[in-house]
């Protein structure tokens, strides 16, 4: 197998360092990520400036790009040989709601976006001391999918405690939770007294209970979630043809 590595926290991060050496042992990886953190980045794409990429000492591709762009140049310029394109390892969680703001799971719509399949993976913690777990469990998870494969439309979101391989209780498939809305952008002064503005912290948890991504990480599982690529919320479709039935546009 042939595998595509992006990430969102830039082509030096050590999430993908060790991600790209653990996979290198099985499958044959090439990697192609942005020349820096673009974390935030959702699937947002360099449309007014050029892309460039420079191929490192190590092999790996730096893009001056999104990791949208990163998936995109990578499997339509260089390695268009790619099965499957693998985004992370992310320092930090990309759980519930987080995800529609995710470079990371950006990289990895990207891939299905271009026809591969796809998985993100994130290593949820601070201290950023076990990603070989996440690697790990990356590996296990391709290794399944190979003879089982994902839907057209759908990607893996997988999320992995950082702590010890012996310690990582299982994995869990899940839904993605959500959180109470984010605080308030703070405001302060930059040392010449002129106002700048921050994101404030992350919301707590408003659906974290059993079966979200959420629970399955705090009780010590990593966590699978398929996230569809298709946004539309079928559900309602013939909720909103009812009521647009009776609209009249000559009133």
């Amino acid at each position: 197998m042939k595998i595509l590595l992006s990430n969102d926290d830039g082509v030096h991060a050590l999430g993908i360092k060790v991600l790209f050496e653990v996979l290198s042992e099985r499958f044959s990886v090439d990697v192609v990520a942005p020349d820096r953190n673009c974390s935030g980045a959702s699937n947002s794409l360099t449309l007014l400036n050029p892309l460039r990429a420079e191929k490192l000492d190590n092999g790996f591709v730096s893009v001056n790009g999104t990791p949208t762009d990163a998936v995109h140049l990578g499997a339509s310029q260089f390695f268009s040989h790619a099965d499957l394109v693998v985004a992370g390892i992310n320092k930090g969680a990309n759980l519930g709601d987080d995800t529609l703001y995710s470079g990371t799971v950006a990289a990895a719509t990207e891939g299905r976006h271009m026809g591969m399949p796809a998985l993100a993976i994130s290593l949820v913690g601070k201290d950023e001391n076990h990603y070989k777990t996440a690697a790990v469990v990356a590996v296990k998870i391709i290794e399944r999918l190979k003879s089982h494969p994902l839907p057209a439309d759908q990607i893996l979101n997988i999320n992995v405690p950082d702590v010890p391989l012996n310690e990582l209780k299982g994995i869990k498939v899940t839904r993605l939770g959500n959180r109470h809305k984010a605080e308030c952008m703070q405001k302060m002064q930059d040392p010449w007294q002129r106002d700048i503005y921050w994101y404030g912290l992350l919301g707590e948890e408003l659906d974290g209970g059993e079966g979200t991504d959420f629970h399955a990480i705090a009780q010590g599982y990593a966590s699978v979630t398929p996230l569809t690529v298709d946004m539309t919320a079928h559900q309602s479709i013939k909720t909103i043809k009812d009521w647009l039935s009776e609209l009249s546009l000559s009133d």
